[in-house]
């Protein structure tokens, strides 16, 4: 009901423009790695998608209680989205298996690379799960880019505003020639291929660096401002 109800509202307010649908896979697991620009990002993708696509999200959107916590729940699990704790360790892991496990049983699953949100529209660094994912299940992984969704709703909107998107999708990258999962060096350089392909895309200017999100206001504004460049920033790997 969330894509038969929500798919062609969407397609009327905002008239997405959806280049490549056809380098989606039909059938068999598939990796959607995307730019992260909105709040939006996960329902456009999932919403314009040739096919239902799983994502993760905050548990948060599952908990509620009240009409507005059930509104949120099916919404959220119309949509393919999959609740999840947030942080690093031990819910970054689970995180991740919880992926593996869409991929095995032959679904597409949408992931950041970036990891959250741009905040000044450059494209950073990517971590390496979307590597680990496509090494371990030997899924593809399908590079896609978002313009436009930060005008719809940027960071710290809390309702969507009317713009247009563009929701391309490029060809399928099969990444087993980099190596094996277990190899840190193999998932590097892997995820640095599927970055540059994502970059290719959406034209964005590389950050050169991870994005870490800020812990005061201040750094977010710098960050916004793009005074902030935090290059020494370390991967947890």
């Amino acid at each position: 009901m969330s894509r038969a109800v929500v798919t062609p509202l969407a397609r009327l307010l905002w008239r997405p423009r959806i280049v490549g649908r056809k380098h989606v896979p039909k059938h068999g697991a598939v990796i959607l790695a995307s730019n992260h620009r909105s709040f939006i990002d996960s329902p456009a993708i999932t919403l314009m998608a040739p096919r239902k696509v799983s994502f993760l999200a905050k548990q948060e959107y599952f908990t509620g209680t009240g009409v507005r916590g059930a509104l949120s729940r099916a919404f959220f699990g119309g949509i393919g989205a999959i609740g999840v704790e947030r942080g690093a360790g031990a819910a970054a892991q689970q995180a991740l298996d919880l992926g593996l496990e869409r991929l095995r049983a032959g679904e597409a699953f949408a992931i950041y690379p970036e990891g959250t949100r741009s905040l000044d529209g450059r494209l950073y660094r990517g971590r390496t799960g979307v590597a680990w994912l496509a090494l371990t299940s030997g899924a593809p992984v399908v590079p896609v880019a978002l313009t436009g969704t930060e005008d719809v709703q940027p960071v710290g909107s809390r309702f969507p505003k009317l713009a247009r998107v563009t929701i391309e999708f490029g060809e399928p990258m099969d990444l087993s020639p980099f190596g094996e999962a277990s190899s840190g060096r193999a998932r590097r350089h892997a995820t640095d291929a599927v970055m540059a392909a994502i970059q290719e895309l959406s034209g964005q200017e590389p950050a050169n660096a991870y994005n870490n999100p800020p812990s005061t206001i201040v750094e977010r504004v710098k960050q916004v401002l793009r005074r902030d460049d935090p290059t020494q920033a370390v991967e947890p790997d």
